[in-house]
Formats: structure tokens, C-alpha cells, sequence
């Protein structure tokens, strides 16, 4: 197994503080590994098997544990009274009212816990304030290229001889850990992600939500799939279907959308008047989980290659713990405007420069921004250096393996 730093140095720096640390991200991104890993790491901490339990509520062994009382007295005639244990739970919302369980042990059992889970409303929902102010989430993503490019230094011994290479094999097959342990041809990764987002599709948001009209959903996935890196609103997308001959009604368009948010297939991104300096409530981009999957569900096709790129970007922002929004600044738009606390980054993505006009938009749309945060201009050339007035040029690969902006 392949340690993922990014986050187990995260999980560290909260072992043994009295919060939950609660892992969430998109079905197969790696929440169980993790867990595992953690487990490794409390052993080389001295911790005791008997003072781990994991539990993996998606387990036939565990089918049983499905409500909080049930859990509750499987762990209180586990755990020891003498020693600290750590509570391992994975998928944690199979259980039934699972809050008012981890709640309880807070309150009668001297433990550490941490939970993952697929769902984004599950820190949302009323009964989530049993534990309101008493967790620290951990957004789990797909891997970033930095990470696939440790996962094929780890199982080759070598180092890749070819980045540039290695960023379109990235690109075409997206981060889901899975696809990264072993020579998988195109069509094998394209079949592995079908299966993850028909599980996610099927478990986390067709049954959570009870959505009768499956075809309508896809549908809409299939819209939001087609149009990454456009704005638009769920007026457009219910006004598309109506140019289709279908009737479909907003609200049913935004329950949808929220749907999908919550499964992490999706997310919106919303824009940024820079001048007025409020976040817009009308418009916005929608990206996904990984770019595998559009390609798992619609075929690979290279006049997608802009969208896809401000998806990689995005995902990356977003990794790097940023707040992200669209930018509009005057007439003009800018792709990225991401915040984290004190920083900000401004970015521009694009396929090439190869025509003047297209080096004006790009660099244009970020010239007329003046402050002191850095600039990029991200695009798939790798021999363009020119900065002009303070606007950086980054290929790809160099700026996802940036560690700072």
C-alpha cells in the first residue's frame, strides 16, 4: 500500500485530540486506505490490535450494525476500560442515526474516532448536531498527478523518464487510486470508473434521495458532463430539456444537481464580482470528482481538452485546501479566483497559445487585475516562457507540481 502523505499528515496532527476526524470524498478516492494506513501508524505508536477497531459498515460481516443502538453496543463491549482506544469507522453512513452513537462515545468511552463517509450531507443533516463544533473534516480527493507520479516511482523503482508524457496518460485516465496499481489498459480504467459511478450513482444519491427518474438524472449528468468549464444555472439545463420536447421543472433540476453535489460527483463553482466584491447568486460552473469519469460515461475526445483542463486546475485548487469561484472582473471572466485565508491566486487555463489573440485573452482578462497576489496562466505548452507584467505562464504539469502559489 501507498502512502498518501497529504493526508496522513493531516491525520496526524489531530491523533489523540478530542475531536472526530471525519474523512469524506467520493466513493473509491481512498478514505478506506487511509484508515488503514492510520492503523499502521498507530501500531508503530505502540497502540495494541485490541485497542483498534475497524469496522467497514459496507462489510457483510458488520450487515448487522445498522442502526445507532447497535453500534453503540457492539463498541462499548469492545472497547477496554483501562486503555484508550481508537475507533476506525468507514462508511459510516450505512448506520442509522450513526450521530447519537458517536456522540455517546464521546460522553461514556475514552476514545479516539474517525469516521469516512460518501456523502457531503453527512456532517448537514439535523441529527449532525450531536457533533456540531466537536469534528474536523477531511476532504478526500482522487490522487493528484504529484501523487500518481509517487505511485509509479513506488511500483517501478525507476523515475518516470517522460512528465510530459505521464500528464496526458493523467488526463485520459483521471486519479481514482485503483487505476494507478497496475498496467490498465484505456478501456479496463474506462470500465473500473463505470463501476465506481454506478455504485456512487446507485448507493449514495438515487437511494438517499429516493430519485424515481433515473433516466432523468443521467441526463443531467450528461449535461453537466458536456458543458465543464461553461456557466450556466439550472434555469439553462431545465430550459434545454424544454427545447428537447421534456418538461422538467427547476426545482426538480436543482434537487438533482444538489444530488450529485452531495455524492462529490459533482461541484459548483460560483462567481466573484472582484469589482463589487460579493459572491453572484445567478450562474455558475459546475466541475467533477474526476475527469475519468466523463470519460468512463461519454468516450474520450480530444475537442474536450479545454474543460477538462480547468477540471484538473480546479481539483487541484480545491486539494490544496483553496476556496474556489469563477471570476468576473468588468466584461471580462477570469476561470480561478481562489482563497485561502490571507492568499489568493488568480488563474487562467488554456489549451495553447499558439495565436496572438488568444495570448491577449488570457494574459488580458488577468492584466486588469491590480494587486499583489501571483497570476498563472496554465496551459499544455511546455516550451512558452514569457511572463508579461508580472502574469506567470505555467505548463500543466509544472503547476500541479507546484507546492506554493
Amino acid at each position: 500500500m501507498i502512502n498518501r502523505e497529504l493526508y496522513l499528515e493531516q491525520l496526524r496532527s489531530f491523533i489523540d485530540r478530542p475531536l472526530i476526524k471525519v474523512l469524506t470524498g467520493i466513493r473509491r478516492s481512498g478514505k478506506s486506505s487511509l484508515l488503514i494506513m492510520l492503523k499502521e501508524e498507530l501500531k508503530n505508536r505502540g497502540v495494541s490490535d485490541e485497542n483498534i477497531i475497524f469496522i467497514n459498515f459496507e462489510s457483510m460481516e458488520y450487515s448487522d450494525i445498522d442502526n445507532a443502538k447497535s453500534l453503540y453496543s457492539f463498541i462499548k463491549s469492545s472497547v477496554s476500560s483501562n486503555h484508550k482506544c481508537y475507533l476506525l469507522l468507514d462508511e459510516i453512513q450505512e448506520v442509522k442515526d450513526w450521530e447519537k452513537a458517536i456522540n455517546s462515545f464521546l460522553v461514556d468511552c475514552n476514545v479516539d474516532i474517525y469516521i469516512t463517509g460518501s456523502n457531503s450531507r453527512l456532517l448537514s443533516s439535523e441529527l449532525a448536531t450531536y457533533i456540531a463544533g466537536r469534528y474536523i473534516e477531511i476532504k478526500v480527493s482522487p490522487l493528484s498527478f504529484k501523487e500518481v507520479l509517487e505511485f509509479k516511482r513506488t511500483l517501478t523503482g525507476t523515475e518516470p523518464p517522460d512528465i510530459q508524457k505521464e500528464l496526458v496518460q493523467f488526463i485520459r485516465m483521471g486519479g481514482f487510486p485503483i487505476i494507478h496499481t497496475a498496467g490498465y489498459t484505456h478501456d479496463d480504467v474506462y470500465k473500473i470508473i463505470n463501476d465506481i459511478y454506478a455504485s456512487a450513482i446507485l448507493r449514495d444519491i438515487v437511494q438517499r434521495n429516493r430519485i424515481r427518474n433515473i433516466e432523468l438524472l443521467e441526463k443531467i449528468v450528461k449535461y453537466v458532463f458536456e458543458n465543464l468549464g461553461s456557466i450556466f444555472s439550472a434555469k439553462k439545463v431545465a430550459d434545454y430539456f424544454k427545447n428537447q420536447m421534456r418538461k422538467v421543472d427547476i426545482e426538480t433540476v436543482y434537487n438533482y444537481l444538489n444530488a450529485l453535489e452531495g455524492a462529490f460527483i459533482i461541484y459548483r463553482v460560483p462567481r466573484y464580482d472582484l469589482r463589487g466584491k460579493e459572491v453572484l447568486q445567478t450562474n455558475e460552473k459546475y466541475f467533477i470528482g474526476d475527469q475519468g469519469l466523463k470519460y468512463a460515461m461519454m468516450g474520450y475526445r480530444d475537442r474536450d481538452i479545454s474543460g477538462i483542463l480547468e477540471n484538473i486546475v480546479f481539483l487541484e485548487l480545491k486539494r490544496k485546501g483553496y476556496q474556489v469561484y469563477v471570476g468576473k472582473f468588468d466584461d471580462k471572466e477570469i476561470d480561478f479566483v481562489a482563497v485561502k485565508r490571507e492568499q489568493k491566486v488568480y488563474v487562467q487555463v488554456a489549451y495553447k497559445l499558439a495565436e496572438e489573440s488568444t495570448v491577449e485573452r488570457e494574459f488580458g482578462a488577468l492584466l486588469g487585475v491590480r494587486d499583489h497576489y501571483p497570476k498563472y496562466v496554465v496551459t499544455m505548452e511546455d516550451f512558452w516562457q514569457d511572463n508579461i507584467e508580472g502574469v506567470k505562464h505555467k505548463n500543466l504539469a509544472e503547476f500541479l507540481l507546484m507546492d506554493e502559489y
